[in-house]
């Protein structure tokens, strides 16, 4: 039996990271669907569809990596993105098309949290814990420059046509299995029992939480309320950008940008940090409202700095507010405030997409 090199292990780790989140269909498909003839509602209720999907399966997925081991849930997860992009190339009306998308959700959950798991299992039995905070880092440097490749290649996406991009999304995807399987599982100790009592312990623990806590609750449900309208400004800009008169190759560069407005937000609340909240939250909330508006004005142009100055908003608030929750809470609590802020914004963007979708149609 070969024997287990945890530096192997994390090699593949990272290709497995680089080679399947380089999707080029994937990372434009607003304007993708809006191209085909997809309404701003149909799109809006899609992206509903994702975060509902999303929302009923984030725990189970957790339970199934503990269970079944986390190399399985992973690569499981890469076939079901696979699956989404074959069920996008032969879509033709709007319930395949929301099937496509729930694969999508659901290789988005089986993947979340399974990855950073196996990474620090591996890194574990070889007793090099300490490492982890290098390989989160590294892999999270590595999801940036892959996602915003793909993103600058929007304008190729939409050249080529929904068929021939996602079709290249699977040939990413089909590497990204073959990766998966050459990794070495690590089963955690008395997974099963630990995995009953996290499926019930999340639910009565975020309730409680919600209920013990209203600042925290308030302080989470604001940010929530800002971050979708932010991250549905972005969304539905892949649409109208075009539709407002953008060149298709400018597209992928405008997206480009407006997600260094994300990185900028979130590096420069730091110099902010003596600033009293309800400040940050102001300016961050007109910022957003303002993007909002910069939506309408039909002129390109303004639109993606309208994209920009709702990205960086987003962040700026974001950040700050991850600070004051985590100021706020103990320790003993910080794994359920993530997942009642999960929970938060699952439920906000199910309810606000549809309605997004409606106001950026008319």
């Amino acid at each position: 039996m070969q024997k287990f090199h945890s530096k192997r292990q994390m090699k593949k780790l990272y290709a497995m990271t680089t080679v399947g989140y380089f999707q080029i269909a994937g990372a434009s498909w607003v304007a993708l669907l809006a191209m085909r003839g997809f309404s701003m509602l149909e799109i809006g209720m899609l992206e509903s569809i994702f975060h509902i999907v999303s929302f009923c399966f984030e725990i189970p997925s957790g339970v199934a990596a503990d269970v079944f081991g986390r190399k399985k849930t992973l690569v499981l997860g890469q076939i079901c993105s696979l699956l989404s992009s074959v069920l996008m190339i032969l879509s033709g009306g709007f319930w395949t098309t929301a099937l496509a998308i729930g694969c999508s959700a659901l290789s988005y959950n089986l993947a979340s949290g399974t990855r950073e798991a196996l990474a620090y299992d591996s890194l574990k039995q070889d007793g090099r814990e300490r490492d982890y905070n290098r390989f989160v880092s590294q892999e999270m440097m590595l999801y940036r420059i892959t996602n915003s490749t793909a993103t600058l290649c929007a304008g190729l996406a939409i050249y080529l046509g929904y068929r021939k991009a996602y079709l290249l999304d699977c040939l990413f995807g089909v590497g990204a299995i073959l990766i998966g399987f050459g990794l070495h599982e690590i089963q955690p100790e008395k997974a099963e029992k630990q995995a009953r009592e996290r499926l019930v312990n999340v639910f009565t623990e975020s309730w409680k939480f919600l209920k013990e806590n209203k600042t925290a609750k308030e302080i989470m449900m604001v940010n929530a309320l800002v971050g979708a309208v932010s991250t549905l400004v972005l969304f539905f800009l892949q649409a109208k950008l075009p539709l407002a008169g953008l060149e298709n190759a400018l597209l992928g560069p405008a997206l480009f940008i407006m997600g260094l407005g994300a990185a900028l937000g979130a590096r420069m609340v730091v110099h902010f940090s003596g600033s009293l909240y309800r400040k940050i939250l102001l300016w961050s909330t007109m910022g957003v409202v303002f993007a909002f508006a910069m939506t309408f004005t039909g002129n390109p142009y303004v639109m993606i700095v309208g994209g920009f100055l709702g990205a960086f908003s987003d962040d700026f608030l974001e950040v700050r507010t991850d600070v004051l929750l985590n100021d706020m809470i103990p320790s003993g609590q910080r794994a359920t405030l993530v997942s009642v802020n999960s929970f938060l914004f699952s439920m906000v963007m199910i309810l606000m997409s549809t309605v997004m979708g409606w106001v950026m149609g008319t």
